[in-house]
């Protein structure tokens, strides 16, 4: 009894000693930590929101946050605490690099399409496209279901999301100039301009061919490149296809940033996509794109690439028949068409491969159009806070594209834009936003994925 009665006397000891030993160390490392700073000093580094193990933690963070809005002040300011500390510390533990501007070059392999249809009353006399109207449905019966009318800028656009340059006009200099800022800092290489002839617009704008040396100046500033996205203009067709090709080249091809596409056999091409080529029978085409063709182009000063849009996988066919060049799917809707599908590119690729055709997968971000087009709900494509695109743009690499367009920089009408976009609430309308990630988000994502085709490119050329 005496010897178990000093043995556990003993244990007890033992067992207070180590106890004390444990608070000491834990009271030595609570002080240390209070002498480390709050802040990390680097800034914030490439792609942070990118980062799939931080954004979980923030958007938890978020989460948590918008639920306990509701109750007091100091107990949502201790969750928006919390927040901060988790965002820091993942700062912290990362090395400091370089701004994003710093690390892109273009890409000459990432094509973006561009539109500059947009005025305000500052630069135009009035607002343009941004108080695009609501469109009707086809069906009267439908169309009576949803709102009419027009939009009213400021405050009201013709968009789901807001842009963080406002409601702007594509003439304004410091907008142009930002618009290839950002560009050049996706790493994107060759803006595809959205086309009229001159004195031609859509129905909801005004012509802007005049507008073209500027975009180009500006674009050459950025060591940009700049080809011609034709729009499906009035009365267009072989004749008058000829005759603005050749206005392009005449009047802009000497231009340092006029873009010119290095072909397989070494020569260099200019490259005009062109939009809704559908519409066009493939026998008037073929007058224009074939060598024995009545208005043939073909081995003239102004023979080029011709990219046409497919939507059907049977205008592929048409497509060959008409004698372009190349094909593109424009559409940023996986789903929406045939063309737009991502599982379809490997089999449309293979079709362009044994026809000597290119083939240009476009991959967006998202899309969008109910500010437009109330009605259309079932083609909206969540971003899903960038998976969407980055599934996109891993579709596209699969197949192995000589070219990657991208829909869009700024077409904001359709929600397809990666250009910057703010959140904004106003007394009738909540925009869309990036959120959980910065302005400049799909910016980043572009140029990680333009980084990472110029790499598998190497790959595929060894």
């Amino acid at each position: 009894i005496l010897n178990y009665d000093i043995m556990a006397r003993f244990r007890r000891r033992t067992c207070v000693i180590l106890l004390l030993f444990i608070l000491f160390i834990c009271s030595i490392m609570m002080a240390l930590k209070t002498l480390r700073p709050d802040r990390a000093g680097f800034g914030d580094p490439f792609g942070l929101g990118l980062l799939p193990e931080l954004q979980q933690r923030t958007v938890l963070l978020d989460s948590k946050q918008n639920s306990l809005n509701r109750v007091q002040g100091d107990t949502v300011t201790r969750v928006s605490n919390m927040h901060s500390i988790a965002v820091n510390t993942m700062k912290a533990s990362m090395s400091p690099v370089k701004k994003l501007e710093e690390l892109s070059s273009p890409n000459y392999n990432f094509h973006i399409f561009y539109y500059t249809w947009y005025g305000n009353p500052q630069f135009d006399g009035k607002y343009i496209h941004w108080n695009h109207p609501l469109l009707p449905h086809w069906d009267p019966k439908i169309a009576n279901n949803y709102p009419k009318g027009r939009h009213n800028p400021p405050e009201d656009i013709g968009a789901n999301f807001y842009p963080e340059l406002g409601s702007y006009s594509s003439k304004d200099p410091t907008v142009i100039e930002a618009h290839m800022k950002q560009m050049h800092s996706a790493s994107t290489g060759v803006i595809v301009l959205s086309w009229y002839p001159p004195g031609m617009a859509d129905e909801n704008g005004e012509p802007t061919d005049d507008l073209v040396p500027v975009i180009l100046e500006y674009a050459h500033k950025y060591n940009l490149k700049v080809t011609f996205h034709i729009e499906p203009y009035k009365d267009r067709d072989d004749r008058s296809m000829y005759h603005n090709v050749k206005y392009i080249i005449d009047k802009y091809g000497s231009h340092p940033a006029f873009y010119r596409h290095k072909t397989s056999t070494g020569r260099l091409l200019p490259m005009f996509y062109v939009y809704d080529s559908y519409v066009t029978i493939p026998e008037i085409w073929a007058n224009l794109l074939t060598v024995s063709g009545s208005q043939s182009i073909r081995n003239t000063p102004y023979d080029a690439l011709f990219i046409a849009l497919l939507v059907e996988e049977r205008h592929k066919h048409d497509i060959h028949r008409s004698g372009f060049d190349g094909m593109y799917t424009y559409f940023a809707t996986n789903g929406f068409s045939y063309g737009s599908s991502h599982h379809n590119w490997a089999s449309l690729k293979a079709f362009c491969d044994s026809n000597n055709l290119m083939f240009i997968p476009s991959v967006g971000p998202g899309y969008i159009d109910t500010s437009i087009r109330p009605w259309n709900n079932h083609n909206t494509r969540n971003r899903v806070n960038g998976k969407y695109y980055e599934t996109a743009f891993s579709a596209a690499l699969l197949v192995r594209p000589e070219i990657i367009s991208i829909t869009s920089f700024n077409e904001w009408h359709e929600g397809t834009q990666i250009e910057k976009a703010v959140p904004k609430r106003t007394g009738q309308v909540v925009y869309l936003d990036y959120k959980p990630h910065k302005p400049n988000v799909y910016l980043e994502l572009t140029q990680k994925w333009s980084e990472k085709y110029r790499k598998e490119q190497e790959q595929w050329l060894m």
